[in-house]
C-alpha cells in the first residue's frame, strides 16, 4: 500500500481490508506504531517543612537546650551568626525535617473534615437512592444534598473572613485570594522549568548595570557646595530586648527562601530567639561588620507593566527579597540615620520621599498650589518631571559612601558598618524553582533595599542646590523630580532656564555615576486660557519631551488640569474590579464584603482625592457613578432607586466631601504641628488687628484669587476657606481621632441634610 502512506518510518501491521458497508468504499483496518514516546508529565516538586503551633512548640523547647550551651565568640559578629545558622538548621532538621511534595491538583482551601464528611455522606445517599429507585432514598439524598450545601458556603464564609479579618490592611494579599478563587494566573516569567533562563536573567542584570556604568564617565566632581561641618555621627546605638521586641512585631513575616528560619516562626519563637538575635544585630552594630549572610538577596524577575510580553528580557525589573534578619537591621540602622538627619536639619524640605507625615498626595498639593497661583495670574507654567535610568540598581557605593561622610557626617564606626553594608553583597536569581547561586553583585544596590534607597534619596536631595540656582521650583519624591516654573513673558529666557537646569543636571548625575532616562522624561505646559496654546509650541531642546498628558507620582495631568485621564483609569480599573467581586459575592457576609470593596474600589476613588476639589460637578458626578454603583453592589438596592438614603445609612461620603475631608485633615495636622513644613507654608493663622472673640476660634487668613477655576482650586485658598466654614466644636477638637468623628459626622449632615 504505497499509495496510501508517504511516509517510509511508518510500519503498518495486521492490514485488513473489509467489504464496503455504508458506501462504494472499501474500509482498510491495521495496526500502526509510532517511533514518538508519549510525553509524560512530571510535576514540579518543592521542599517545605510542615511547622505547625506543636511543631514550633517542639522548637522553642529544643532550641533552648541547646542555647544553654551555644556559647561562641560573640566579638566575630560573623563566626557567632554562621554558628547560630548551623544550631537553627540542626534543629529543624530533626523537629520539621525538609520533605519533597509533589505538586498536586489545585484543591479548595475552605474544605475542611465536616464538608469532607458531609460530601461523603451525600454520595452514599445518592448511591443508594440509584440503586433502590425509592422516594425514601431520593428524599435522604435531597436532604444530605442540602446539608452539604450548606456546610461548604459555611466553611467558606469562614474562610473568606478569616483573611478579610487577618489581612484588611494588606490589599496584596486581598488581590492574591481573589485571583485564586477565579482560578486569574499572573503572566509567569518565560519558562520556569529552563534553568537557562535563570543564566539569562543573571546576565541580563549584571550586564544592564554594566552598559549605564561603561556609558557614563563619571569623574565624582562635586557641582554643589559641601556644607562647612556637618553633625558627626561616630557610632550606632545598640538596642535593647524590649525595643527589639517591639520591631520584631511590626516586622511584616516575609522574608527570603534563603532564610535560615521562617519568618513567621522567627515572631512566634522570639522570646526564645531574641538574645541570640539581639546579639548579632548589637555585634553588627557595634563592630561595624554586617555578616555575610545577611548580604545575599535572591533577586525574582518581576514584569514593569501588565501585559507586557513576557517573553521579552527587556520588560522585567529585577525584585530582591532579603532575610528577616537582614532587614530587621536595616530599620534599627534607618531610625538611627532618619533622628540624626533631622536632628541636624539635612533633610531637603521638598522630599517627600521616606519621611513620616509626607506622602505623594501631600507632594502634588503643594505642586499644584504653585501652578494654579500661577495660572490664576494669567501665566502658563511648565512642569518637567525628570526619570533616572535604573537608579537604585547603578548607584555606586564609592560615591555614597563619601557622600554620607562628608554631607551626612558618618564617621569611625558607623561608617564602616556602611562600608561593609554596602561591600561583598551577592545574590542569586529565582525563577520558578531554579536557583543561579553563587553569584556576586556588579554593584549597584537592587531594588528592596530600603535603606540604600533612603540613601539614594539623600543624594537627590542635593539637586536642591542646583534648582534654586536657576530660579526653578521643584518637589522630589525619592529619584522622582518635578521641576516646574512660570513662563514669563521673555520666554526665550524662561526656556533657557531650564535647559541650563537640566544640562546641570545631567553633569552632576553623571558625576555620580547615575543616568537620565531620555525617553521617559516628560514635560507639559499649563495655560491659564486657549489663547496661549500657540505661544509655547516650541520650546527648543525640551520640545521632544512634550506630552499631552503626563504621570505624576500616579495621577495623570493634562493640560486643562480637568484629570479627565486620571478619572478614566479610576473608573475602568474600579469597575474591572466590580465585576470580578460579582463572582464571589455570594461567598462573603455584607460587613466583608464592604471590607473588599473598600480594599479594591473605594481606596481607588479615595487615592489623592484631595486633588478633585474644584472640579467641576460633571467631572465629579462621573467618580459618583463608580461610588453608587459599589453602594448598589453591596446593599443590593436596585438600578433605579434613590441613592442618596442608601449612601447615608452606610455613612459613605460623596465624592466632593471626601475630597474636603482629605484637605481638611491636612489643616489639622498643621494646627498640631504634623503637616509636612512645604504645606505649613501655605497657611497663616487668622490675626485681626484688634481683640475680637474670633482671636481664639482656630480660624485661617484666606488669600485673594481672581478665577474660580484656577486661584480657588489652590490649597492655599480653598484649604482656609473649607475650614473656616467648620463649626468651632470640630475645628477645636482635641485629638485627630475625635476631629474625624466630628467632622465626618459634620460633612454627612451637610450632604444628606434628609436622611442622617
Amino acid at each position: 500500500m504505497p499509495g496510501v502512506t508517504p511516509w517510509t518510518w511508518l510500519s503498518l501491521m495486521n492490514l485488513v481490508t473489509l467489504p464496503p458497508v455504508f458506501s462504494d468504499h472499501s474500509p482498510i483496518l491495521c495496526d500502526v506504531t509510532l517511533p514518538c514516546p508519549v510525553p509524560v508529565c512530571v510535576a514540579p516538586a518543592t521542599r517545605f517543612r510542615a511547622l505547625d503551633a506543636e511543631t514550633i512548640s517542639k522548637f522553642v523547647d529544643c532550641m533552648s537546650l541547646r542555647l544553654e550551651t551555644f556559647n561562641p565568640d560573640p566579638s566575630n559578629v560573623d563566626h557567632y551568626s554562621q554558628h547560630f545558622d548551623v544550631l537553627c538548621n540542626q534543629v529543624l532538621d530533626v523537629i520539621a525535617p525538609l520533605k519533597l511534595c509533589k505538586s498536586r491538583p489545585r484543591r479548595e482551601p475552605w474544605l475542611s473534615d465536616v464538608t469532607r464528611a458531609c460530601r461523603r455522606a451525600c454520595r452514599s445517599s445518592e448511591r443508594k437512592w440509584k440503586k433502590d429507585c425509592l422516594q425514601v432514598s431520593r428524599e435522604l439524598f435531597r436532604a444530605s444534598l442540602v446539608a452539604y450545601q450548606d456546610a461548604v458556603r459555611a466553611a467558606r464564609m469562614a474562610y473568606f473572613a478569616d483573611i478579610i479579618e487577618t489581612n484588611s490592611n494588606n490589599p496584596k494579599i486581598l488581590f492574591k485570594t481573589l485571583n485564586s478563587v477565579l482560578l486569574y494566573q499572573e503572566p509567569s516569567s518565560m519558562s520556569p522549568t529552563a534553568a537557562g533562563n535563570s543564566e539569562a536573567f543573571h546576565k541580563f542584570f549584571v550586564d544592564k548595570v554594566s552598559g549605564i556604568g561603561a556609558a557614563i564617565s563619571g569623574n565624582s566632581v562635586d557641582l554643589v557646595p559641601v556644607p562647612p561641618s556637618p553633625p558627626t555621627l561616630s557610632s550606632l546605638s545598640t538596642v535593647s530586648y524590649s525595643e527589639l521586641s517591639k520591631l520584631v512585631a511590626r516586622q511584616k513575616p516575609s522574608g527570603s527562601p534563603l532564610d535560615v528560619l521562617p519568618p513567621r516562626l522567627w515572631k512566634a519563637a522570639f522570646p526564645c530567639l531574641g538574645p541570640s538575635l539581639g546579639q548579632i544585630i548589637n555585634g553588627s552594630l557595634s563592630t561595624g561588620v554586617v555578616p555575610a549572610a545577611l548580604k545575599a538577596a535572591v533577586i525574582r524577575p518581576t514584569l514593569k507593566k501588565p501585559g507586557a510580553d513576557v517573553s521579552v528580557i527587556d520588560n522585567y525589573r529585577p525584585i530582591s527579597t532579603l532575610p528577616f534578619t537582614s532587614k530587621l537591621l536595616e530599620k534599627v540602622v534607618y531610625q538611627q540615620l532618619v533622628s540624626h538627619l533631622a536632628d541636624s536639619d539635612l533633610f531637603e524640605v521638598f522630599q517627600s520621599g521616606f519621611r513620616s507625615g509626607h506622602s505623594t498626595e501631600s507632594a502634588l498639593l503643594r505642586v499644584l498650589n504653585d501652578i494654579y497661583l500661577s495660572l490664576d495670574q494669567g501665566t502658563s507654567v511648565l512642569l518637567l518631571l525628570l526619570d533616572l535610568t535604573a537608579a537604585f540598581d547603578t548607584v555606586d557605593h564609592a560615591i555614597l559612601l563619601d557622600r554620607l561622610e562628608r554631607w551626612v557626617g558618618i564617621k569611625g564606626s558607623a561608617l564602616d558598618w556602611f562600608r561593609s553594608y554596602l561591600q561583598n553583597r551577592t545574590f542569586c536569581v529565582k525563577l520558578g524553582m531554579f536557583f543561579l547561586l553563587g553569584r556576586g553583585s556588579a554593584g549597584g544596590s537592587r531594588r528592596g533595599r530600603s535603606l540604600v534607597h533612603f540613601c539614594l534619596a539623600f543624594i537627590c536631595y542635593l539637586w536642591g542646590s542646583i534648582f534654586r540656582k536657576h530660579g526653578l521650583s521643584f518637589h522630589l519624591y525619592a529619584d522622582d523630580c518635578q521641576i516646574y516654573s512660570p513662563l514669563c513673558q521673555e520666554k526665550g529666557h524662561s526656556i533657557q532656564s531650564f535647559v541650563s537646569c537640566v544640562n546641570e543636571v545631567k553633569s552632576w548625575l553623571m558625576s555620580n555615576y547615575l543616568h537620565l532616562n531620555e525617553g521617559k522624561t516628560e514635560r507639559i505646559v499649563f495655560h491659564p486660557n486657549s489663547r496661549n496654546v500657540d505661544c509655547y509650541a516650541d520650546l527648543g531642546p525640551l520640545s521632544p519631551y512634550s506630552k499631552p498628558v503626563v504621570t505624576s507620582l500616579g495621577v495623570k495631568l493634562d493640560v486643562g488640569l480637568k484629570f479627565d485621564a486620571h478619572i478614566n483609569s479610576v473608573i475602568r480599573s474600579s469597575f474591572f474590579h466590580l465585576r470580578r467581586l460579582a463572582k464571589i459575592k455570594h461567598m462573603l457576609s455584607r460587613a466583608h464584603l464592604e471590607r473588599v470593596l473598600h480594599a479594591f474600589v473605594i481606596s481607588r476613588l479615595d487615592y489623592c482625592n484631595s486633588l478633585y476639589a474644584g472640579l467641576c460637578q460633571s467631572t465629579l458626578r462621573r467618580l459618583q457613578v463608580v461610588q453608587n454603583s459599589a453602594a448598589r453592589f453591596l446593599t443590593g438596592t436596585r438600578k433605579r432607586d434613590h441613592i442618596s438614603p442608601v449612601l447615608a445609612s452606610l455613612h459613605w461620603l460623596p465624592i466632593s466631601y471626601r475630597s474636603q475631608f482629605k484637605i481638611l485633615v491636612f489643616v489639622y495636622h498643621f494646627f498640631q504641628g504634623g503637616a509636612p513644613p512645604y504645606l505649613a507654608t501655605l497657611l497663616n493663622r487668622h490675626s485681626p488687628s484688634r481683640a475680637l472673640r474670633s482671636s481664639d476660634q482656630g480660624l485661617l487668613a484666606v488669600p485673594r484669587s481672581r478665577c474660580r477655576t484656577r486661584g480657588d482650586r489652590a490649597f492655599s485658598v480653598l484649604a482656609p476657606l473649607l475650614w473656616n466654614q467648620l463649626p468651632p466644636s470640630v475645628r477645636l477638637s482635641p485629638s485627630l481621632t475625635v476631629f474625624k468623628n466630628h467632622l465626618k459626622t459634620h460633612l454627612l449632615h451637610l450632604a444628606f441634610p434628609e436622611h442622617v
